[in-house]
């Protein structure tokens, strides 16, 4: 099975691709996608929504895991966030159908236990799970290879949210 995991930004967003077969998980690819803060909002959704349909049909997963949004403080910070992240949904939707959601929380059990782990915590659990000699950076290339490696060892229990 294929996983394509995303942590959903405006300015940046996660992507990582991960095997799994036999037990055994392999690191496909990660990085980011990266909009520039100059350009407007509108322009900036259409180059996400691009970049993810690429990336989409590039890699072929059989399943997309995306991370929700959590807002504490300041929810107008979070509203382009939000924004982008539609685009990512659609995106995943169309091009793949097979989508689930993963809340902050439930990343952060599935990969140390604890539900409050820091982000030192989850990079340093990715690093040690995929095998890797270093933690994959970006950090939100990281978060997305975490909320992939969420999906192959939560996504039997999750429902499937959409279906193309």
């Amino acid at each position: 099975m294929r996983v394509l995991g995303i942590d959903p930004g405006l300015a940046t967003i996660g992507y990582g691709i991960i095997d799994r077969e036999e037990k055994k998980d392999t690191v496909i690819d990660y990085g980011v996608i990266s909009t520039p803060k100059d350009e407007s909002t509108p322009v900036r959704l259409a180059m996400i929504y691009d970049a993810m349909a690429t990336i989409i049909s590039k890699y072929k997963p059989d399943e997309i895991a995306v991370e929700n949004l959590f807002f504490y403080k300041n929810i107008t910070t979070g509203i382009p966030v939000a924004e982008a992240r539609g685009v990512i949904l659609t995106a995943a939707v169309r091009e793949c159908g097979k989508l689930y959601e993963y809340t902050p929380q439930q990343v952060k059990m599935a990969m140390t236990g604890f539900g409050k782990a820091d982000k030192k915590q989850i990079q340093q659990m990715v690093k040690l799970f995929l095998r890797l000699d270093k933690i994959p950076k970006p950090d939100d290339a990281a978060d997305a290879l975490a909320i992939a490696l969420t999906h192959l060892n939560l996504g039997i229990f999750t429902q499937e949210k959409y279906v193309k």
